[in-house]
């Protein structure tokens, strides 16, 4: 390299000198004598054609000289390494075009949506990637003004069935559950059927997606169509709860076998499946039923992308004050379409978390609640009945409900969450069956 860099100098150096010498031998040139019949050339005012001929070839020479000196300077001066650059030999194939996936926003009458509307508008990354349809059930005027100041910003369909539902006089009072599900069935079916979309994004109008809300399902969705053992990508984590969750580490996510809902994506396929069978009411608990799940898992955040700000409804603030204002919203973007989300696939998941989980030192829950463990690592708190979970589940703080047997945010049995800053298994035998439908 230093070889190079003084031939670089030197070659430089004979090029400012070779200049300065054919400037003083264009100057010292004499002067052509006056002509005997142009006495107006005397002094050497002009040249004479020949003169000037050799003088523009003598330049041009000079020039040529001048110009493969240059190519040498440039030659010792490039580092050994650095190679010039080479034209492709063939073009670049096209990037595979992203699919179209509908948000399709469930609204009744709650004027509110439109915070539900402005946070969707703001964060989607492509009007034509994530089409807004925005299904109206209750015929509610106020909420259709809301809906339709977004002008084409949305698509505003309207569930033509208002009629009152006969129930079994035993559910007389839960006449809204059966309108929800009536909704839901009409409103999947308009995406499914009449657009005839080949996946959804499914909220109510009384969430709020984070700001990485749609980068996550797109990340998410390829391992969805490819993977037959999960059936849906939900955007909730039922134990959410700030102080129960890592923030730091908001790029974590889990499979589960507990359907979440709350933000959740699912294919035409499984509405196929579904439709036929669709129930007149309690639509998400019926999903949660083996009949429905079939062996099947949804994957679910660390930290929730929805957070729920509807007290109001056909539930009277069931588990809303307890547990749902609570649930952290996350707040900060994570790239997860640039992550390697193969970890979820069922194999590998199995081989490391439940390592991980019957790794973890079992302890009993007085020693939990007494150490701070922000320096300690995880630890596995046993569950070996229904009664025993429940217990362990109210005394921490997370939501002590079972569907089916499968506890909420549950896989396998088993229900990760943080305590005191220390992560904790609240996990079933290592040598667990299968979940029992009893619990319920």
């Amino acid at each position: 390299m230093l070889k190079k860099t003084s031939l670089a100098l030197g070659g430089a150096a004979l090029f400012l000198a070779w200049n300065g010498l054919l400037l003083l031998f264009l100057w010292s040139r004499p002067a052509a004598p006056p002509s005997p019949r142009h006495p107006e050339s005397a002094g050497g005012s002009r040249l004479l054609p020949a003169q000037l001929l050799q003088l523009a070839q003598d330049a041009e020479a000079e020039l040529r000289l001048q110009r493969e000196l240059l190519l040498q300077i440039r030659k010792f001066s490039r580092p050994q390494h650095q190679k010039t650059p080479k034209p492709p030999q063939t073009a670049p194939s096209a990037a595979p075009e992203l699919p179209v996936i509908p948000v399709l926003v469930l609204a009744c009458d709650r004027s509110s949506v439109r915070r539900c509307l402005d946070k969707i508008l703001r964060y989607r990354p492509s009007a034509r990637r994530f089409p807004v349809i925005v299904s109206q059930d209750c015929g509610h005027a106020e909420t259709a003004r809301v809906i339709a100041s977004y002008g084409q910003a949305v698509a505003h369909i309207r569930q033509p069935d208002l009629s009152d539902i006969a129930v079994p006089p035993e559910h007389r009072k839960f006449q809204g559950y059966y309108r929800i599900s009536r909704h839901y069935r009409w409103a999947l079916g308009q995406v499914f059927r009449t657009f005839r979309y080949r996946a959804a994004i499914v909220v109510e109008d009384d969430l709020e997606v984070a700001p990485d809300f749609f980068e996550y399902f797109q990340a998410v969705f390829p391992l969805l169509q490819r993977d037959p053992s999960l059936w849906c990508i939900s955007a909730w984590n039922d134990n959410g709860k700030e102080a129960m969750v890592d923030a730091a580490h908001a790029e974590l996510l889990y499979r589960t076998d507990f359907f979440p809902g709350l933000g959740w994506l699912l294919l035409a396929e499984l509405w196929d499946e579904l439709e036929p069978k669709w129930p007149p009411a309690f639509w998400d608990d019926w999903m949660r039923q083996p009949e429905q799940r079939r062996g099947r898992s949804c994957v679910r955040p660390e930290v929730s992308r929805t957070m729920t700000f509807g007290r109001k409804g056909v539930s009277h603030g069931q588990f809303f004050d307890q547990y749902l204002k609570f649930i952290k919203l996350n707040d900060r973007f994570v790239p997860f379409t640039q992550l390697d989300l193969s970890y979820l696939k069922k194999e590998e998941y199995e081989r490391f978390f439940l390592q991980q989980v019957y790794s973890a030192p079992e302890i009993q829950i007085e020693e939990l609640q007494k150490d701070a463990g922000r320096d300690l690592g995880p630890v596995r708190l046993q569950y070996r009945g229904r009664d025993s979970f429940k217990a362990l589940a109210k005394a921490l703080g997370l939501m002590d409900d079972l569907k089916s047997g499968v506890p909420r945010a549950g896989y396998r049995g088993i229900v990760s969450f943080m305590c005191r800053g220390r992560r904790v298994f609240l996990a079933p035998p290592s040598d667990w069956t299968g979940y029992d439908p009893s619990w319920s």
